[in-house]
């Protein structure tokens, strides 16, 4: 048996790592470079938007998407006519708790401010929308908070004299803008229907002068 010699294995070491070098090396462009993927999320589809009239014993009615469902609120110390609009299928609800107004009007806007005020710790932002239906003594705010808040959308609404009704939509899950926009933007033309469809009882519709 013959034993190669330490200059042959040096030799052969030698080469080996050459040829494991050359190989290594290449154009740029054909090397692979790993980028993390971006986080992403489920995509969410939609249905067709379609309503019917929500009616009962309280004072008011409105329009309601067929994807829900009410549910009376629970809740220690809420009212009779409070009630949960249910979306389950994206596992969010509105709050809308009515008062009767006995000279007491600026008192309930004030708490109804402090509600959004609430969320300015963690919004980054906030827009307010003026609603005006004459023909229906129906007006308020609509108020888009921005940011990973509780709640994105509230709103109240009024005939300045007997009713008072606000609102407020809220997910069941940990506050994500970032993949909940889609869903927000999605409920809030809900809520303006709503409000389009919104009447009270016992008032008669003013006509409006052309």
């Amino acid at each position: 048996m013959i034993k190669p010699s330490f200059k042959t294995i040096f030799k052969i070491l030698v080469i080996s790592i050459s040829i494991v070098a050359f190989s290594s090396c290449g154009d740029d462009e054909d090397d692979e470079v790993f980028i993390p993927k971006p986080k992403g999320y489920p995509r969410i589809y939609f249905p067709e938007k379609t309503y019917r009239l929500y009616d009962s014993l309280c004072p008011y009615s409105f329009e309601i998407p067929t994807y829900s469902n009410i549910l009376n609120d629970n809740h220690k110390g809420a009212d009779p006519c409070w009630i949960n609009i249910n979306i389950p299928k994206y596992n969010a609800q509105v709050h809308l708790s009515y008062k009767v107004i006995t000279n007491n009007l600026d008192t309930i806007l004030s708490e109804c401010r402090d509600f959004v005020v609430k969320h300015q710790v963690k919004s980054t932002g906030i827009d307010e929308t003026i609603i005006v239906r004459d023909s229906a003594q129906v007006y308020g705010l609509v108020y888009d908070i921005a940011g990973n808040t509780a709640s994105n959308v509230q709103f109240y609404l009024t005939d300045s004299t007997h009713h008072f009704m606000r609102g407020a939509l809220y997910f069941n899950s940990v506050p994500n803008i970032d993949s909940l926009k889609i869903v927000v933007d999605y409920l809030r033309k809900d809520i303006v229907h709503m409000i389009q469809t919104f009447n009270w009882k016992g008032i008669e519709k003013k006509k409006l002068k052309k």
